[in-house]
């Protein structure tokens, strides 16, 4: 029994420390930045459904039947120790993966019971209950914590694609997880060893899987480190040795015709020093926002090394959903970007709902499977814009990148330093009316990284400088024109599409000088003027409406909100611009950019509960993530006017549309591309 004396001094060292938490709740609470979530335009731009297909995220007809295949000998884990339906021969990783540290290697190997000598080839199944064949996708997680396994988060994946018909296998990889580093090459060599136990499971005797595989269809799906391990797998599949030790022998071989990358890391192995390249593949990369793991789009670097040599129908798409995390994508991991700490230092008030980033997920990966192994052509425009699937996706925003393998790049911008030639003999560019006109390599959110590519500022002013503010110029304009041999040569007719990337940034150039302006180019067109205006002054309109429904949005999706909590009231108006092309009799046709795609500006991001945090820890408070526009010059002959895509001469963006603004714009080229990718339905109004 205590003294009075110590039950006085523990009371006074209570209210001492209920003072201390009272203040620390205090400091805290004032260091708690406001809820900051831009503006958001689903309810517009997702309005519709303009594909004629089932929902992918939807349940197949299939029963659904699990087993474990594994080493039979596991120590840490049961399913592969007393559960394995089908036991298979560790394999000798020591060449591709080591412990950082000796005695980090004696405890690693004390834990699991094993080496990098003998790594086991345990894998969880989920696959229909049915004689098949069936296409076979195999997941592989990314870096964790090594003694909280990660394969059993995709279980919700597992179920949906087994019941649609895929055989589907989460990789356990969990014992290179971990204090690792410079391991990626064994990730992804660890896939290529699965492959290789699942040709001998659908060619052996008495085996479950016997005959039920088509090892013809096969896709890889990886997260994080694993993102980055599946891009490695489909470069070793094609090589005989490995790149960083020419006496290890590599012999795969297997018909990979797919990869998705759930929020990748890139770089982290790179063979022989060299960014890993990737060819003749269909790839999808998604990225999340609202990421505090790999908080920055590098995804788009391994996007941008996809290649197309062999002419056959491949394509690449990348999506980046605002307000998803890193972690969500996978059940284990939750919302817990920096481990049991994320509730103390990161925001996730904003973060879209668990469900719905996994929804996301079950109806992309799904249909591109679909598309990819099955050729399910249906499927095809939701890669090019996912405004073609409006209905069936989560209410929040989204961006779309694509480029299909008869993509012809006119000007990429990665060729030289000569910013009026294009990427290829007889394009020459020139631009009018500019205030910025400039090519630079693309930023990551990342201080001081990039995304490995080029891309062109054009910023423009249409108002000339003075007390009159109608008075106006000539618009802005930046053409791209082609020689009449290279248009023969590509072959450019009705069936061609012009292809291209841009997105609006916050920067907005002054007025011009009268003197700028080309001369006699002045226009007070009272009409143009008013016209011009009426969009401002409704996109004003909209921002104040978008703004507030922004807010009430968030509450009743049940996000955790403060009463501080607010939208981001950032200059929001809607930038759009005038696509005209020129046939070499000098006709003309233009559409509207908006009719082809949203045209928004970047997103703001925070992911820090502190303020300033965000603002210290990354070079922009958003990501510059181009949109992709695909439009038919079929589109452009049934305007008026007479233009022959035939004869394609020019393809010019018009500032007209926008006051003033300035858009980043990559990759613009021509492509012949499979018809199935377009969407027939008039998005303009979306």
């Amino acid at each position: 029994m205590l003294r009075p004396y110590h039950r006085s001094r523990l009371r006074r060292v209570s209210r001492r420390s209920a003072i201390g938490t009272i203040a620390a709740t205090l400091i805290c609470a004032a260091c708690l930045q406001p809820l900051r979530l831009a503006p958001d335009d689903s309810d517009r731009v997702l309005a519709e459904l303009l594909i004629a297909a089932p929902n992918p995220g939807e349940p197949g007809p299939y029963d659904v039947r699990t087993l474990y295949y594994g080493s039979g000998t596991d120590k840490q884990r049961p399913e592969y120790r007393d559960s394995v339906s089908i036991t298979t021969e560790p394999v000798d990783g020591s060449e591709l993966a080591k412990a950082p540290s000796t005695s980090l290697g004696r405890s690693r190997a004390r834990y699991w019971g094993f080496d990098f000598d003998s790594l086991p080839v345990n894998g969880r199944v989920w696959y229909p209950d049915a004689e098949g064949p069936f296409p076979l996708v195999l997941i592989v997680h990314g870096n964790h914590n090594m003694k909280e396994f990660s394969d059993p988060g995709y279980e919700y994946l597992g179920e949906l694609l087994a019941s649609r018909g895929y055989i589907f296998a989460s990789v356990d990889e969990n014992f290179l997880n971990g204090y690792m580093s410079d391991e990626n090459d064994a990730r992804g060599w660890m896939l290529l060893q699965h492959l290789r136990a699942w040709r001998s499971f659908n060619d052996s005797a008495g085996s479950p899987f016997q005959g039920k595989v088509d090892m013809e269809n096969i896709a890889l799906v990886g997260h994080s480190r694993g993102g980055e391990a599946v891009a490695i797998a489909g470069a070793f599949n094609r090589l005989t040795h490995y790149p960083d030790d020419a006496t290890v022998e590599f012999d795969f071989d297997f018909n990979i015709k797919a990869l998705i990358a759930i929020a990748p890391i890139d770089g982290q192995y790179e063979p022989t020093g060299r960014p890993t390249p990737l060819e003749n593949v269909n790839y999808l990369v998604v990225q999340g926002s609202h990421d505090a793991d790999v908080s920055a789009f590098s995804g788009l670097r391994q996007y941008q090394r996809v290649e197309f040599t062999d002419g056959r129908r491949w394509f690449k798409s990348a999506v980046w959903m605002y307000r998803a995390n890193h972690g969500q994508w996978n059940t284990v991991w939750g919302n817990q970007d920096w481990g049991p700490r994320s509730a103390r230092y990161l925001d996730l008030r904003g973060l879209v709902e668990p469900e719905e980033q996994r929804e996301f997920a079950e109806i992309y990966f799904s249909a591109f499977l679909d598309a990819t192994l099955k050729g399910k052509t249906e499927y095809l425009p939701m890669f090019v814009d996912h405004r073609a699937i409006g209905e069936w996706l989560p209410r929040t925003m989204y961006t779309t990148r694509f480029q299909d393998a008869g993509f012809k790049p006119l000007a990429d911008y990665s060729e030289d330093v000569d910013v009026t030639t294009g990427s290829v003999p007889g394009v020459t560019i020139e631009a009018d009316s500019l205030a910025t006109w400039r090519e630079a390599v693309m930023p990551l959110r990342w201080r001081n990284a990039e995304m490995g590519h080029n891309a062109v500022w054009l910023g423009w002013n249409n108002r000339i400088a003075g007390d009159d503010t109608t008075k106006m110029g000539q618009p802005g304009s930046y053409t791209v024109t082609i020689s009449d041999s290279l248009r023969a040569d590509w072959e450019v007719d009705r069936g061609t599409v012009l292809e291209f990337s841009l997105a609006p940034t916050d920067d907005k150039p002054g007025p011009r000088e009268a003197a700028e302006d080309s001369a006699g180019a002045e226009s007070d067109s009272v009409t143009a003027q008013a016209e011009l205006q009426a969009r401002e002054q409704a996109q004003v309109r909209g921002q104040a409406e978008t703004r507030t429904r922004t807010h009430g949005q968030v509450r009743a999706e049940g996000i955790r909100v403060q009463a501080d909590s607010t939208s981001v009231a950032t200059d929001t108006t809607v930038v759009d611009l005038t696509v005209e092309v020129v046939d070499a009799d000098g006709m003309t046709a233009r559409l509207p950019l908006s009719r082809y795609g949203a045209t928004r500006k970047p997103l703001e991001i925070t992911v820090r509960r502190r303020k300033g945090r965000d603002e210290s820890a990354f070079r922009n408070l958003y990501e510059l993530v181009l949109q992709t526009y695909v439009i038919p010059l079929a589109d452009f002959a049934e305007q008026p006017g007479g233009f022959d895509p035939a004869k394609l001469r020019s393809i010019r963006f018009v500032f007209d549309r926008t006051r003033a603004g300035t858009v980043v714009v990559s990759d613009v080229g021509l492509s012949n591309m499979d018809p199935a990718f377009l969407i027939t339905a008039d998005l303009s109004e979306h």
